[in-house]
């Protein structure tokens, strides 16, 4: 009896344990307080100001939690809700519901750190390939958070 019980255990926790997840990592060093960057930042439609590839951002509500529609300049949608916000800590939570990134089961996490004299803004996202190789997904995530942080070192003061 305890042969057959331990296989379906080892069964069952592989039935409920995720598929391993991608994951992309991008920091980028500002010449600025951590306070001055988190405020560049700002609340969960602040990458509408920051991000190079976003023409517009919209902020709705849905089920109690904040979500961001981007408008992507050249075309295209992407749909966004925030899932935890903590502005002491300085970072944010956030996932893609929709939109035209190879990627889903997509959570980010974007975050700003006093590092020296200055800021470590870090962003971090888990997911998984969707329509694209590993590699290619990767590369349009990483591709992302580099225009992206670079945007937020330009405009930190």
């Amino acid at each position: 009896m305890l042969r057959i019980a331990v296989p379906a255990v080892a069964l069952a926790m592989v039935a409920v344990t995720p598929a391993f997840a991608l994951e992309v990592t991008k920091s980028v060093m500002v010449p600025a307080l951590p306070e001055a960057v988190w405020k560049t930042v700002g609340g969960f439609c602040g990458i509408g100001d920051w991000h190079p590839v976003i023409e517009k951002c919209v902020l709705s509500k849905k089920g109690g939690k904040e979500e961001r529609t981007l408008s992507l300049k050249g075309g295209g949608t992407i749909v966004e809700q925030e899932q935890s916000r903590n502005d002491s800590k300085m970072d944010y939570t956030y996932t893609i519901l929709s939109g035209p990134l190879p990627v889903e089961d997509y959570k980010s996490t974007i975050m700003v750190e006093k590092d020296g004299s200055g800021s470590k803004v870090t962003w971090t996202g888990n997911f998984k390939a969707k329509g694209a190789s590993d590699d290619k997904a990767k590369e349009a995530i990483a591709g992302v958070y580099d225009a992206g942080l670079k945007g937020i070192a330009a405009k930190a003061k």
